[in-house]
């Protein structure tokens, strides 16, 4: 079935007002690169918690900033210093649990990918499923750490997309969208996945998203 247009144009303005990637809030420029993945890792990590994405955001910020930006450096750095970090980020609530799962999950990464996720893609044979999986071994990466590393990755890792999970259709239903993957994908470019996913589960976070969208509406038809 061809998207209609009112559909486009939902999600036009859905991500004029919300598009931003959660990834790109925490300054990480995301490539097929050990780091920047790495450094998704960690993000979702933070995220996954019960606490807001823009503390979370923080906090990711304040750990790259200090220089942990690898899985040797995470590991390396002293318990002490990853709580200061996040603390810095206002991530206070679950700083020291945090700081040990961090470095925990630092050594994991190290010891089984050599710190380059590519290599837990590979073992997956690049199936989201089993990426998935795999992303739950790490400590403190739960279902939803997993699925908010999926949602971000599809933009650099086209075997995965489109990834647009129960939180992401959730937020498409409450703004009148198709609440299919296959269906969103067709609405944007493949590019714009990871910006589609992020805007759909702030929409089915925040009551505010879906009436700035249905705001946007209201200026286009007067």
């Amino acid at each position: 079935m061809t998207p209609s247009g009112d559909d486009r144009a939902t999600v036009r303005d859905l991500l004029g007002e919300h598009g931003r990637t959660y990834a790109e809030e925490a300054g990480i420029r995301l490539r097929d690169t050990p780091q920047p993945l790495y450094e998704l890792l960690v993000l979702a990590h933070l995220l996954s918690a019960r606490i807001r994405a823009a503390v979370a955001v923080a906090a990711a910020r304040c750990l790259f900033d200090d220089g942990m930006r690898d899985a040797r450096a995470m590991r390396d750095a002293t318990w002490q210093r990853r709580v200061d970090a996040l603390g810095r980020g206002g991530y206070r609530r679950y700083d020291e649990r945090t700081s040990t799962q961090l470095g925990e999950a630092a050594e994991l990464v190290l010891d089984r990918y050599g710190g380059d996720l590519r290599r837990m893609r590979d073992a997956a044979g690049g199936r989201p499923e089993r990426i998935g999986e795999l992303l739950r071994e790490v400590p403190g990466i739960g279902p939803a750490g997993a699925a908010i590393f999926l949602r971000e990755v599809q933009g650099v890792w086209p075997g995965v997309a489109p990834y647009l999970d129960g939180r992401a259709l959730d937020g498409a239903r409450r703004l009148g969208l198709p609440a299919a993957p296959e269906k969103l994908a067709r609405l944007v470019r493949e590019e714009e996945l990871p910006s589609l996913a992020a805007a759909l589960v702030r929409a089915a976070l925040d009551r505010h998203v879906v009436r700035d969208v249905e705001e946007a509406r209201a200026r286009h038809a007067a």
